[in-house]
């Protein structure tokens, strides 16, 4: 099986070129999962003012003890517009401002209130219940930095500065083809020798998970002409990438080679070394970037979540699209390797503090079943010798 393209070269080809997309503005609220292309700067400081962190009393610590006069009252967002002097006490609420005059508050507990006077006992230090101004984050202070992956509370602090908009990087418009006259859509009635689609679904699921834009372009039937037709439909939408399922191989009905030549294109790589998902191919066709997938089910997924994954976080800005793999312990026997990377299904278990990866018995890689149990795929190198159970391993997650 000569010519065949590791593993790893094949991923440095796919992500080759591959930038960060376009910066775009967009609601706050919709930013969690993506990558900021500027600082964001405070516009505003929090909290705005010295503010009360219990309800309580705003006084004079030179006044303690004491029996002192009520003069008003402070709110949250409707303070005391007057000042406290000698003598005085303002009745004050969590997070409203301290008024001027005042420079500590006592708690409602530890006072007697009697008509318009309160008789506080005990002292307490300047600066006591005051949560002073600034004290979160200063306007003009950058608050989160250019290459930040925002999430709920990184989205929450950008609001809190005072930004109803935030530049992000654009996410990556995915184009997904089936092709095969044996595949049918889900809920249709499989005719003599049809199977039901599921790869498309897949895909896009990976797509969004990864901070993409899926768009279902259904399926193709094994004729030249529909398949053009489709991957030039998906050209000119203006898709960053094609990912088609199916047709990747050798057979006489397996077109992507013959519509990368017609298209004037330059396959980039086909058949690499790795089980399952040998079939897998890359070629540009302009700025999209096509991804032929095997359409075996379990080497469609493995091929995306190994090449496809991570060229989406590249495009969209993520920084942790180089490496994902864990280290982990086999939780069973695994026998030795061929020249071929193996990808085996697994689950994932925390045993004894250690992270352990216990392998299917049986690793077809036709078994959606399986697929669908498992967590993780072992790596296993071209060659590996066999390896017992508790032996160290290398993990990637199927969900991170």
């Amino acid at each position: 099986m000569a010519g065949l393209l590791p593993v790893d070269e094949a991923l440095a080809r796919v992500l080759a070129g591959a930038q960060p997309l376009p910066e775009e503005w967009i609601a706050v609220g919709d930013c969690d999962g993506r990558v900021l292309t500027r600082d964001l700067v405070a516009g505003r400081s929090q909290p705005p003012d010295d503010v009360s962190s219990m309800d309580g009393y705003a006084v004079r610590a030179a006044d303690l003890p004491g029996s002192l006069r009520v003069i008003g009252e402070s709110a949250a967002g409707r303070g005391f517009a007057g000042s406290v002097s000698v003598g005085e006490a303002v009745r004050i609420f969590t997070g409203a401002p301290v008024p001027a005059g005042a420079d500590a508050v006592v708690m409602q507990e530890d006072v007697g209130r009697e008509g318009d006077r309160v008789v506080v006992t005990g002292g307490a230090r300047p600066g006591k219940f005051i949560r002073r101004r600034g004290l979160d984050f200063t306007e003009g202070l950058t608050g989160l930095s250019a290459g930040t992956l925002m999430n709920p509370r990184r989205l929450a602090l950008a609001a809190a500065m005072n930004h109803a908009t935030v530049p992000v990087h654009r996410r990556p418009r995915v184009a997904i083809l089936s092709t095969g006259d044996e595949l049918v859509e889900p809920g249709t009635a499989p005719g003599p020798g049809q199977i039901v689609s599921s790869n498309a679904l897949a895909l896009a699921a990976v797509v969004r998970r990864a901070g993409g834009e899926p768009t279902l372009l259904g399926i193709s039937p094994d004729r030249l002409d529909e398949t053009l037709a489709r991957v030039r439909l998906a050209r000119s939408q203006g898709h960053d990438v094609l990912v088609t399922s199916g047709g990747a191989s050798v057979g006489e009905y397996d077109l992507m080679q013959q519509v990368i030549a017609t298209e004037g294109a330059t396959l980039g790589f086909w058949k690499i070394a790795m089980r399952p998902g040998k079939p897998l191919m890359m070629a540009d066709l302009g700025p999209m970037r096509l991804l032929g997938l095997p359409g075996n089910p379990v080497a469609s997924f493995v091929c995306a979540i190994l090449f496809l994954r991570p060229l989406l976080l590249r495009l969209a800005g993520r920084g942790d699209s180089a490496d994902e793999a864990e280290e982990a312990v086999l939780g069973a026997d695994v026998p030795a390797n061929d020249l071929r990377a193996d990808h085996l299904r697994a689950t994932l278990a925390v045993r004894d503090g250690r992270l352990v990866a216990t392998p299917f018995p049986v690793q077809d890689s036709s078994m959606i079943r399986v697929l669908a149990e498992a967590e993780a795929l072992i790596l296993r190198p071209p060659h590996a010798p066999a390896a017992m159970a508790g032996s160290p391993c290398r993990i990637i997650r199927l969900d991170s």
